[in-house]
């Protein structure tokens, strides 16, 4: 059987209802759990699978961006696995070769953009699902809970057709930075992140310096949902021109960068590349600038 073509990169819930049983698509609830910082330094995270299992999408399964969806030797949290390793990962929740993935979170949809990133650096025909739960609740839709996910379905592993472009190293960061490279970076932390006005996970404050200004959050409207076209278009174009070319995304540990990715990607931007380290890889260390201020 084929799997419904996705209609892009976002999906609304009606459609996701009708497509819900498509035994080639799979659901996938990224949730992950990231405490504001109380003091700098304060970095705490955990699994989201609890709060999946309390309430989800009925035969959703919970990919856990903290444990095998993440590399845990890299030195930064939520660091990409290396692409077979992401082929495992998915192949353990049913995803394989003719595989089609719709990801969503309950914390504002950048856990569901940093897992869409990820499957589409590797070739995964992926979507994410707009609003995510709260949206899908909001309509009516069933819910389910507990952590029995059931028998998942026997798949061949899916060969990777993975796509450096996507992402970007410390190397390539800094030399944007230094005016070595062609290329805009952009910070998608709020503005107290983005301006060090605030308390920062990692060992120092401040954004990179050259770097502009776009909170991904600011991205979605009140209710979770992206914004709509024009109004995106809007709020990007303040940011950025769009002969500036390539851009690279970077936050905090990438998460919120993914959405902004997710965003430049409907207003049809093929020049973008998350900055998977971020900050956290950036600060550690004292030789890399970092600025202050807006």
């Amino acid at each position: 059987m084929t799997l419904s073509p996705l209609p892009g990169p976002l999906v609304d819930d009606t459609w996701l209802a009708a497509h819900l049983d498509d035994p080639r698509l799979v659901v996938l609830d990224a949730t992950a759990l990231l405490p504001s910082p109380r003091e700098d330094g304060d970095h705490r995270s955990a699994s989201g699978r609890g709060t999946w299992a309390e309430r989800h999408l009925p035969g959703s399964r919970h990919a856990d961006l903290t444990g095998e969806f993440s590399d845990r030797e890299a030195p930064y949290h939520f660091a990409v696995p290396a692409p077979g390793a992401l082929a495992a990962a998915l192949a353990r929740l049913g995803v394989g070769e003719g595989t089609g993935v719709v990801t969503y979170d309950s914390g504002g949809g950048i856990w569901a953009a940093r897992l869409w990133w990820m499957l589409r650096a590797i070739g995964v025909p992926a979507a994410v699902l707009d609003g995510g739960l709260e949206a899908w609740a909001r309509a009516g839709r069933p819910l389910a809970s507990g952590d029995d996910i059931g028998p998942v379905p026997d798949v061949r592993p899916l060969t990777p057709v993975v796509r450096p472009d996507l992402w970007s190293g410390i190397e390539d960061v800094a030399a944007i930075s230094r005016g070595e490279r062609p290329g805009t970076l952009v910070c998608a932390l709020p503005p107290g992140g983005y301006e060090g006005s605030v308390p920062t996970r990692y060992s120092r404050r401040g954004h990179i310096p050259g770097s502009r200004s776009l909170p991904g959050r600011g991205l979605l409207d009140d209710s979770g949902h992206v914004l709509p076209r024009a109004d995106l278009a809007s709020r990007v174009g303040a940011v950025l021109d769009p002969e500036a070319s390539p851009v690279v995304l970077y936050c905090g540990g990438g998460i919120s960068a993914a959405g902004a990715a997710l965003a430049l990607t409907l207003l049809g931007r093929t020049d973008i590349s998350v900055y998977d380290g971020s900050l956290e890889e950036w600060s550690k260390d004292p030789a890399r600038p970092l600025e202050s201020g807006s």
